[in-house]
């Protein structure tokens, strides 16, 4: 047997923030701060193994190259980061919420190997996501709480648990379809159960669910917030409350779907209308269900919270392993939880989606001005524009904001905007009076310089 080699010394290493600079100056940042990152850290990993194993290294012109190899990679890949220049903060198209920091952070970490279902104390198995749990319960009021990976997915896990095999009543003025041709009709039968529609397109009566919870093969009641259209003018429906006191009565559950749900920033441009979590619990619901990458502002979940009885029965169904979240997600998923615990200012804080639903047209306005004074070569109007919220939240409601409107001599606004696109970082805009708008208030202030470097390359 041969022996072991003996480790060698690792070199001197510089800090992270150190280390990206070179990087940066050594024209290795074109595809982002956070991609070099990992490049970075990854050699990193690499380079220690090896002075592990008894192969000395150095942060020389190899490891350097190897540090471009793993970046290499990137241009290559159909999904990448982007630049929303939409002004639509909750863009589905290009992933809905940005993650903050910490998110990210939280869920690099957990990519190796992770307590996942891992007890520390005992050294066995342990329960999967029991602080996702715990987080929900504190900040909702809720009897107990549950992640799977979409709403779609709670929705479908809430009826298959409560109805299947037995009726659900829904309002015909919910009878929901949103993106994807996912329709509220499709999602019963998909959950074993037969829809009873009452009351009509513009109005539902409370006295329409009574007659229908008569019927003792009801196994819940099924209540959607409209949250990607309106019905205006001769309109009504019971308040939550008083549909619950009747549910109660009948001793059938009731579930509520906001979709978006809000946990903090109820105040926010656009986001005003939307129902709150914690109000629909207080209403009396038995089981409310909402996105993680909505307002929440975290990675792409469905969320369930209600009566500890109810949330038991679906995390002992089947289909809730099925309907499980990845050791990453549920990282970056408690992560984000753990923000909103800090309180609503952390929040507004340091999740990216509610500190741009939280910025001043005014400032938004500052910074137009400061890029326009950047730029070069194009016919550029500082302007105030809209934007909204997205991904079905506040669907009407604008969101004031200001961005720059461009023109380039002897380019049409749409190949302006198909050439920005096709940037290693890509920006996506949107054309306004046969304009090409960069709304900012979807910008990121550390994104400015990579938007100059793509407008500059379109130009030339």
């Amino acid at each position: 047997m041969e022996p072991a080699m003996a480790a060698a010394s690792l070199p001197r290493i510089a800090p992270m923030t150190d280390l990206l600079q070179t990087g940066t100056e050594r024209g290795l940042a074109g595809w982002g701060r956070e991609a070099l990152r990992c490049a970075l850290r990854d050699a990193l990993d690499g380079l220690r193994a090896d002075c592990q194993a008894g192969r000395p290294r150095q942060l020389d012109e190899g490891f350097w190259a190897e540090v471009g190899d793993r970046l290499a990679v990137v241009p290559a890949l159909r999904l990448k980061g982007a630049i929303n220049a939409t002004g639509v903060v909750l863009h589905t198209n290009l992933g809905r919420a940005p993650w903050s920091d910490e998110a990210i952070a939280a869920a690099a970490a957990a990519a190796g190997y992770g307590t996942v279902e891992f007890d520390l104390e005992t050294g066995g198995r342990g329960g999967r996501a029991p602080e996702v749990a715990a987080h929900l319960v504190r900040l909702t009021g809720a009897g107990d709480g549950l992640a799977v990976n979409n709403n779609a997915a709670a929705v479908l896990l809430a009826l298959s648990v409560l109805a299947q095999g037995r009726k659900v009543i829904v309002a015909r003025n919910e009878l929901v379809e949103i993106g994807g041709s996912y329709r509220m009709p499709e999602v019963v039968a998909a959950a074993g159960a037969e829809m009873i529609e009452v009351g009509t397109t513009n109005r539902v009566h409370l006295r329409d669910f009574a007659a229908a919870l008569a019927d003792p093969e009801v196994g819940c009641v099924f209540k959607a917030h409209p949250s990607n259209y309106r019905i205006d003018g001769f309109t009504r429906e019971p308040a939550v409350a008083e549909l619950a006191a009747a549910c109660r009565e009948h001793g059938v559950p009731l579930v509520y779907d906001l979709g978006s749900g809000v946990l903090v920033g109820a105040d926010l441009a656009g986001a005003r209308d939307e129902p709150t979590v914690k109000d629909a619990l207080a209403a009396g619901c038995d089981l409310v269900t909402f996105s993680g990458d909505k307002l929440l502002g975290g990675p792409q979940a469905g969320l369930i919270v209600g009566a500890a009885a109810l949330v038991r029965r679906l995390r002992s169904n089947m289909l809730t392993r099925c309907l499980r979240l990845d050791k990453t997600i549920l990282a970056a998923l408690e992560a984000t939880l753990a923000i909103h615990a800090l309180g609503e200012q952390a929040a507004r804080q340091r999740i990216p989606g509610l500190r741009m639903l939280s910025l001043d047209q005014a400032a938004l306005r500052a910074r137009a001005h400061a890029l326009a004074a950047r730029l070069s070569g194009f016919d550029v109007l500082v302007v105030d524009c809209e934007g909204r919220v997205g991904s079905g939240a506040a669907p009407v409601a604008p969101v004031a904001s200001a961005g720059l409107s461009l023109a380039l001599v002897g380019t049409g606004a749409a190949e302006l905007a198909r050439r920005l696109r096709f940037q290693p970082t890509p920006v996506v805009g949107r054309i306004q009076d046969e304009r090409l708008l960069l709304d900012l208030r979807t910008v990121a202030e550390d994104q400015e310089d990579r938007l100059l470097e793509a407008l500059a390359a379109v130009r030339s």
